[in-house]
């Protein structure tokens, strides 16, 4: 199972069809769920949102402008290797506040794309991509760059 904890609802029809799209392409490899959960604008509450969605087996990726960086093979491999631990990974992106604390010490790795800052809905779809991205690299399947 991935599992993405989202704070905020999309709102764009663009950006619903973009993450409709992946999460359909997504799911012939693997199940996956999106949970989007209320911007609370307060990270107190948003972090027992979070919490509630994450159990203890979870491998939990949190995607944070200060975590790694990897390129889309390196990212394709890690999630390969995760799966070998874990059944299922949580991946987790905060609201305009960013994460609390308390969540990038619950993750088992930190994750960013950039330094840069991308609006939650356009970085949601960017995720899904570079989900399917990986599968397509761990099935040796063809995808273009």
């Amino acid at each position: 199972m991935i599992k993405i904890l989202c704070l905020g609802k999309l709102k764009e029809k663009y950006l619903k069809e973009l993450v409709s799209d992946y999460e359909k392409r997504i799911s012939k490899y693997h199940k996956i769920e999106i949970v989007e959960l209320k911007d609370e604008n307060d990270l107190t509450l948003e972090k027992e949102h979070i919490l509630q969605h994450i159990n203890n087996r979870d491998y939990v990726i949190a995607l944070d402008i200060s975590g790694n960086h990897l390129d889309s093979v390196s990212f394709a491999r890690k999630l390969e290797s995760v799966f070998l631990e874990s059944s299922s990974i949580v991946f987790v992106i905060g609201s305009s506040l960013g994460l609390h604390e308390d969540i990038k010490k619950r993750a088992n790795y930190s994750l960013s794309f950039s330094q840069m800052t991308f609006p939650h809905g356009l970085f949601r779809g960017m995720i899904l991509e570079q989900i399917y991205r990986a599968f397509k690299i761990i099935n040796n399947e063809s995808y273009h760059k």
